[in-house]
């Protein structure tokens, strides 16, 4: 790991599957030896509701258990999430921003330079992917955690793809079956590519 403790925030909304991430990013880093939490912070339960998890995965022992303030990455399920409050509290402290979107860079930068606090401030990576898209593609629903799961996995030394397609396919072979599964694996290695 490149760091004793490695923060992740994922931003979604209710039914996209953030929690989820959080869980299946949690095991995945249990599969590569890490120690991991995983919780989520849920405001008015209802789908479409704007939600946030936060993950950690470390070398060592994890003894702090209070939300994360500055991570290391934030995963973006819906960019409508962009320059909102709860999103806006800690996306300049990333090293690295997953957003699904169709949107340029060039886009993606202006909708967080509208936002006076990161004008020229976000010095991390941002990595865009058509996660929705693909999602529909690929699985035939808007599921674009399973992408952009893929899409971390691949670009980031804490857990690998194959972490996360092992743990996917021993969660949900039996509840969403052998062909399902397997469209969503084949949506996390697509996003890997």
């Amino acid at each position: 790991m490149l760091k004793e403790k490695y923060e992740i925030i994922v931003h979604g909304r209710g039914g996209q599957g953030a929690k989820t991430t959080a869980e299946l990013l949690a095991q995945a880093g249990l599969k590569a030896g890490k120690f991991v939490q995983a919780f989520p912070e849920f405001g008015p339960e209802r789908s479409g509701a704007p939600l946030r998890t936060f993950v950690r995965l470390a070398d060592k022992f994890i003894r702090s258990h209070e939300p994360i303030v500055s991570p290391d990455a934030v995963l973006i399920l819906d960019e409508s999430l962009l320059n909102t409050d709860k999103v806006n509290i800690n996306i300049d402290q990333a090293k690295l921003l997953i957003v699904n979107t169709t949107k340029s860079a060039e886009k993606i930068k202006e909708v967080l330079d509208k936002n006076d606090k990161f004008k020229n401030n976000f010095k991390g990576e941002i990595i865009l992917v058509d996660a929705s898209g693909i999602a529909k593609k690929i699985i035939g629903q808007n599921r674009p955690n399973t992408v952009i799961l893929g899409k971390f996995a691949a670009i980031n030394p804490v857990i690998t793809v194959e972490n996360v397609v092992s743990v996917f396919e021993d969660k949900y072979i039996k509840k969403i079956g052998e062909e399902m599964t397997e469209k969503n694996v084949e949506a996390i290695k697509s996003a890997g590519a």
